[in-house]
């Protein structure tokens, strides 16, 4: 199955150049339909025209940002920075109602 998602600048570009590998979302009703060897279309913002194709390759599953990103060997500053930045984008609220996924992805084109 091929899914679609909006990515900003940075983590599109992390991506393409290699250097991200896990995509972080809420785990919400459009994300609980990924599986492994899914692929995921990533349209960069704001103007969608630029776009990358990954592979699924791994799926992990937590209560929170915390819990994850300890799960996938984050600590310290590091830690507390990844998590303050994924409050910037969504709401402890949501976290909560829906949890989170980390998406293991492997660049196609």
């Amino acid at each position: 199955m091929e899914h679609k998602m909006k990515l900003l600048e940075d983590p599109f570009m992390r991506i393409l150049n290699g250097s991200k590998e896990v995509e972080f979302r809420l785990y919400d009703e459009k994300r609980r339909k990924i599986r492994v060897g899914d692929t995921i279309e990533f349209s960069k913002l704001p103007d969608l025209t630029e776009k990358i194709t990954v592979e699924v390759v791994d799926l992990y599953k937590a209560k929170t940002f915390r819990e994850l990103l300890s799960n996938l060997g984050y600590q310290g500053k590091e830690l507390e920075e990844k998590v303050q930045g994924m409050y910037s984008i969504y709401s402890k609220d949501q976290e909560q109602e829906y949890g989170v996924l980390g998406i293991k992805i492997k660049l196609l084109s």
